[in-house]
């Protein structure tokens, strides 16, 4: 089974980059708000204030130029915003200065033009200016403007910058938000800190839970990830269990049930992969081929056969040499021997050695077709690749002699006993068709 836990482990790693995507993209959406600055919200600091500072007044005739900046902008008629906001830096050196206060407002308006127009650089440069008029600027809007830097840096994927930037506002803000811990998170997950990465977005998932609310599926994928990356298979599957309650996708069915596998727990790794298989949910070639292996190592042929047919039939599972194989076996198994043949007959058409005739005459050997056995055997050991060529020409030898060829019975025994392994078998065949022409012979004398 390690092949497929290898295969899986490729599989996660590259489900969870994109889901790590996803995440900072809807973290972004969600919590990049960049926007005016009125007087009221300006000057409505937090219950954190580690200062008190004392902020000039924003003078209405500044208010209202900063007002209609904001139409402009609105209407994405960006050019026209930055005009007036040039005028009025402009205006300072006819008339009086704008106060830091002042200065901030148009900044920071400037900075949102520049977000506008994807100019991430410039509106950093601009946010810092914002920040750089401090302590004459309300201290809500220096940690306001923090954030949005902070964000800034994590959609430039400038992860350590965005990292320390949101520190920072973390550490004067009372109440981080949860869409914080996640920009954390993901800032972590990108440097490869995985301890803090998880650390940050299980915050976000048990306030997201603590508050009532469903936390995002993509929250849930980096938890399960960095649990699955350390081994943690336990971690990883307890996660699983939440996504496939909340969010239930094929993809998590079909994890939760080789994770099973990675903790040796096959009975439970079956039950999640037939669960999935009943909701019709397996479309993978390798899914249900995975699923009939499981039922066929739990002693349970049947449906293994009923599963490959199935996917045959839906043109899901792939007409390789070793699913057909897997489906003769199964219903062999299942002692169906009818609907054995053909499967093992496609197994062998469709394999370049041997090995697979050779089975195949075994089992039409078994059912007494030994005309069908004798081509089959004869077939693969001229096509080479037999794993035990002198059991293949037993088999042989027992095919002849069941339809009275002793000549040929007997040349099939002489070859096969030319290897040790089958030589005591061999001469034991050999003294008894000599015991059975011994016996025709008196018999027919008798007759005679």
């Amino acid at each position: 089974m390690r092949f497929v836990s290898k295969f899986f482990r490729q599989l996660v790693v590259r489900i969870c980059k994109m889901s790590v995507v996803l995440v900072l993209v809807a973290a972004a959406d969600q919590a990049f708000d960049v926007s005016f600055v009125s007087t009221a919200a300006a000057q409505d600091a937090p219950k954190k204030e580690r200062e008190t500072r004392k902020t000039p007044a924003l003078r209405n005739n500044i208010y209202e130029k900063l007002a209609e900046a904001q139409v402009f902008a609105e209407a994405k008629q960006y050019t026209e915003a930055e005009a007036v906001l040039n005028d009025m830096l402009d205006a300072t050196s006819k008339k009086s200065k704008l106060n830091r206060y002042e200065l901030a407002n148009v900044y920071n308006t400037y900075a949102y033009l520049r977000y506008a127009v994807e100019d991430y650089d410039g509106a950093l440069n601009y946010y810092q200016k914002v920040i750089d008029q401090r302590p004459e600027i309300p201290l809500a809007l220096e940690i306001n403007t923090l954030y949005t830097v902070a964000q800034l840096y994590f959609l430039q994927e400038n992860w350590l910058k965005g990292i320390d930037t949101l520190n920072k506002w973390m550490a004067v803000t009372e109440t981080p938000s949860t869409n914080a811990y996640v920009l954390l998170a993901n800032g972590y997950f990108q440097l490869k800190d995985y301890d803090k990465s998880l650390s940050n977005i299980q915050t976000a998932i048990d306030r997201e839970e603590a508050a009532g609310k469903l936390p995002k599926e993509q929250w849930y994928n980096l938890a399960r990830f960095i649990h699955y990356d350390r081994e943690n298979f336990r971690e990883a599957l307890n996660v699983l269990e939440l996504l496939i309650m909340y969010y239930p996708k094929k993809q998590y069915w079909v994890q939760a049930s080789h994770l099973y596998a990675e903790e040796k727990d096959e009975a439970r790794q079956l039950a999640l992969l037939e669960a999935t298989y009943e909701q019709n949910l397996l479309d993978r070639s390798q899914d249900i081929v995975l699923l009939s292996q499981l039922y066929l190592q739990a002693e349970v042929p049947f449906p293994a056969a009923l599963a490959m047919e199935k996917g045959f039939a839906d043109n899901i599972v792939e007409e390789e040499s070793k699913n057909y194989e897997l489906a003769g076996v199964a219903w062999r198994q299942a002692q169906e021997v009818a609907k054995s043949l053909p499967m093992l007959e496609a197994a062998a058409s469709k394999s370049e050695k041997g090995e697979l005739y050779a089975r195949l005459g075994n089992v039409y050997l078994d059912v007494d077709k030994n005309e069908e056995a004798i081509k089959a055997l004869k077939r693969g050991l001229d096509r080479g690749g037999v794993k035990r060529p002198d059991q293949a020409r037993l088999a042989l030898g027992m095919a002849y002699f069941n339809l009275g060829d002793f000549t040929s019975a007997r040349r099939a025994f002489r070859d096969a006993r030319k290897d040790k392994r089958a030589r005591s078998y061999a001469d034991q065949w050999l003294k008894y068709i000599t015991s059975e022409e011994r016996r025709l012979e008196e018999l027919a004398k008798d007759l005679g």
